[in-house]
């Protein structure tokens, strides 16, 4: 995650003081002989009418089959209700809706909130505050956002800013237990909404831009016990790499090469965490994660691939194994974390079907990968960019253009794109009935100048600067249709701002976003006319989720409040002459705080019949 907002500044000295010191404790016993099972556990993600999970399915396609909202009706959408939270920052994320009750979890300092929707007015059942430690904000690199809750097993189950999980009873707001995961005085944080496979609860670790050593680990859903825990980077019994792993390409299956492509012992300090989202295939039993950008910035402090950094993996959720890993940016130079979401579906390629895992990664390319074996399909440019030249599919490498390579003396000029990525980890979606794929991208690039950088433990590791820009055309954002087997964008409505919330599709032939000044938009998904739009106050990084009220409605929901690393932009709590910020602000998004500023509130919308004509 681009680490461009700092909230204790202080910290910042870090960049130029003191010797690289290996802090890293000794990772706990990793259990390997647990066999629990992975089907869904109290998870029905088949239940039309709900949201319980955070893309609503496994496959992450953030695809509802509801239909009573369609293009034709879609002009009578009303506000049905809302609520304030009482939190500012960025509202990422969404709600779930689950047995007539949505849940809520707010931004530090992760407020959890149980609506009744069977009652008027939709009050509260219960609210439960937790006691966070403060001292986490200091180590949020981007924004104190939290991304969702999980359910199962009749609990509500999500992460605090200071890297602990917490269960709730879902109907009573009673803390059942309570699990601390890392330490935030080595920078590590949480922000990921977890996932539940069968008696699984999978959680990964932020703080890539403090040095921290990336992990995922499971924890028993019943008891908050951790199972196992894999890193992501070191030697093979920790990564959990043993004999069932089997890269598609050649030249990743070396044994102990996590480690090895590092310079020596710097894999503990190197970042690769895993702060997005989550897949699962039940029937190849594999769970699939990206991973961030290695650590520090400076690219010439690392030499080598750095793996398993700005990755995809696929792992066994029961033991954590390993099974493939694909490495979309070696030795990344950009800061193109590897965190988005893996869409799983099923495409006809070049005349046959194939299970696939579709990704619209942070450098700009769309991969399309076989999600058994990690062979790379296509990898075609979704959004304009000039550090690669292509993907060459018998490697699986990108063709990096020398000119954009960095590290070297003096500044590496317009690389595109940014390292805010093609998009950051607003997810897309994915339509069965269209076919197509619904992303949220940005347009922007960027300069880039390194400086050495040394490791002190809890404060910022980064050895770069990256000001940027708009990218061609001036336009900073686009919502995009894209096909995924024609590689080819199919529409793209331009936006004056990156586009940073996520997506829904409908079975009414719609899909949803919000944009950065507060617009909440609905889109002819087949021919991208925008067909109803609301300003609802606040910028929306938030994701929309639709779901049938008690009353037989549909209703559509999203969070407003700007934040993540574009809302720090307009907070005011960062100068724009900063003198480590990585970016002039003034020349990214200068006018953004004309149209919005920082909110906390649930919308909550549903079809409402016209009034009739006088």
């Amino acid at each position: 995650m681009p680490c461009c907002r700092w909230t204790t500044h202080g910290l910042l000295l870090a960049m130029m003081l003191g010797a690289c010191r290996d802090r890293e404790p000794r990772p706990a016993p990793l259990n390997r002989a647990v066999s629990g099972a992975v089907v869904p556990s109290g998870v029905d993600p088949s239940a039309d009418g709900e949201w319980r999970l955070p893309a609503r399915d496994f496959a992450n396609t953030r695809f509802s089959p509801l239909n009573q909202i369609t293009v034709a009706n879609v002009k009578d959408l009303r506000v049905a209700w809302t609520f304030a939270t009482g939190t500012l920052r960025g509202h990422e994320g969404q709600p779930l809706v689950v047995h007539n009750t949505m849940y809520v979890v707010t931004p530090f300092p992760n407020v959890a909130y149980a609506f009744d929707l069977t009652r008027e007015g939709y009050p509260l059942k219960w609210k439960y505050r937790p006691d966070v430690n403060p001292a986490a904000q200091g180590v949020a690199c981007c924004d104190v956002v939290n991304r969702g809750p999980a359910f199962a097993d009749g609990k509500i189950i999500y992460n605090l800013l200071d890297v602990e999980t917490v269960a709730l009873d879902a109907e009573t707001g009673r803390l059942m237990w309570r699990t601390q995961l890392g330490d935030i005085n080595r920078g590590e944080s949480m922000t990921m909404a977890p996932l539940v496979i069968g008696d699984r609860l999978i959680v990964g670790v932020s703080g890539g831009e403090y040095g921290v050593r990336g992990w995922i680990a499971a924890l028993d859903v019943r008891t908050g016990r951790q199972v196992w825990r894999a890193y992501n980077a070191g030697p093979d019994r920790d990564v959990l790499a043993d004999s069932g792993f089997h890269p598609f390409y050649p030249a990743d299956r070396a044994p102990e090469q996590a480690a090895t492509s590092w310079p020596h012992d710097a894999w503990k300090i190197g970042g690769a965490t895993a702060w997005g989202w989550i897949s699962y295939d039940p029937e190849l039993r594999l769970l699939y994660h990206g991973t961030s950008n290695p650590g520090p910035w400076n690219p010439t402090q690392r030499p080598g691939d750095n793996k398993w950094a700005t990755s995809t993996l696929a792992r066994d959720p029961a033991t954590g194994a390993l099974r493939w890993a694909y490495q979309q940016t070696p030795h990344d130079g950009w800061d193109y974390d590897g965190v988005n979401e893996n869409i799983l579906v099923n495409l006809r390629i070049a005349g046959r079907e194939r299970r696939v895992l579709v990704r619209f990664d942070r450098n700009g390319f769309a991969y399309v990968q076989d999600r058994a074996t990690g062979e790379v399909l296509s990898a075609d440019p979704y959004v304009f960019l000039n550090w690669a030249r292509g993907v060459d599919l018998a490697t699986g490498r990108p063709r990096v253009d020398p000119a954009k390579m960095t590290g070297g003396a003096g500044w590496t000029r317009d690389i595109c794109p940014s390292l805010e990525g093609g998009k950051d980890q607003g997810p897309a979606a994915y339509s069965p009935r269209t076919g197509l794929f619904y992303v949220p991208s940005n347009n922007m690039c960027m300069d880039w100048k390194v400086r050495d950088v040394s490791y002190i433990a809890g404060t910022p590791y980064i050895g770069a600067s990256a000001p940027y820009h708009a990218g061609p055309g001036g336009y900073r954002g686009e919502f995009m249709a894209w096909d995924a087997v024609a590689r080819r964008k199919v529409w793209g409505i331009r936006e004056p701002y990156p586009v940073w919330s996520g997506t829904l599709a409908t079975a009414g032939d719609l899909v949803f976003y919000g944009t950065l000044d507060g617009w909440f938009k609905v889109v002819n998904a087949r021919t991208g006319a925008v067909l109803w739009k609301l300003k609802i106050g606040s910028g929306i990084v938030g994701n929309p989720i639709t779901y049938l009220g008690p009353d037989g409605r549909q209703y559509v929901a999203i969070y407003a409040g700007i934040g993540g690393d574009m809302g720090a932009l307009i907070a005011g709590d960062v100068r724009a002459d900063a003198p480590y910020d990585t970016r002039v602000p003034a020349e990214v998004v200068a006018d953004l705080a004309r149209h919005t500023s920082w909110g906390g509130m649930v919308w909550v919308f549903a079809l409402t019949a016209p009034e009739p004509a006088p």
